[in-house]
Parts: structure tokens; sequence; C-alpha cells
């Protein structure tokens, strides 16, 4: 991918962006600011696009592939978690059976608040 940021550059979305962040912990951290990333198997958002979360805008700022082997903790913590381990264990525990496997890809979509 040369241009991650040219949505002409990027798969087709595979969810919407009102699906990206769901799980009430998750959106907890997110309003707290904690959370400034998701990593779905799928594209579930363009660059550009607002996901609101009770009531509050957050605008994805960046979209891109990573493989897990690649996950340090920094990017850990912009999940909002304290560690590599913990996000894994995580993860993990929401999908019984699933491997942690280094070459597997995610796709990112990093957001932050929306600036009134």
């Amino acid at each position: 991918m040369s241009n991650q940021n040219d949505p002409n550059t990027l798969p087709p979305k595979t969810c919407s962006v009102d699906r990206m962040v769901t799980v009430k912990e998750d959106v907890e951290k997110v309003l707290a600011g904690k959370k400034t990333a998701t990593r779905r198997n799928g594209r579930y958002a363009d660059v550009g696009e607002i996901m609101t979360l009770e009531g509050q805008d957050f605008v994805v700022e960046n979209v891109y592939s990573q493989s897990l082997g690649e996950l340090t903790d920094e990017h850990a913590r912009q999940e909002g978690f304290e560690s590599l381990e913990d996000y894994k264990q995580s993860i993990l525990s929401m999908h019984p059976g699933m491997p942690w496997l280094p070459q597997m890809r995610v796709w990112v979509h990093e957001f932050s608040p929306v600036k009134k």
C-alpha cells in the first residue's frame, strides 16, 4: 500500500464505522481518552469518517494494515491496555479458539475526539 490514507488504494470496507467500537469497556476507554485506536479483522472506516459514542464524536485519522507480529506495548496502550500481553489475553478471551499468529493481519483504525 503506497498511501494508506487514500481511500482509493484501500480495499472496500467490510463493516460500518458504527460497529467499530461496541464493547462496553472499550467505549468507556474511548470516552476517557485511554483508547485511541482499534484493530479489527476487517476495515470498518475511511479516514475522515465520524464515529459517535454516547453522543461524543471521534474522527478516524488513519487506517492501515498491520500484522500481529508488529504489535508493541505502545500499540497496546493505544488500545487502552498496559502491555501487549494484556491486550493479547483480552483479544483471545473474546475470541475463544482464535490463534495469535504473528503473520495474521488486522486493520488499524486510529481516531481522536472531534474538536468543537
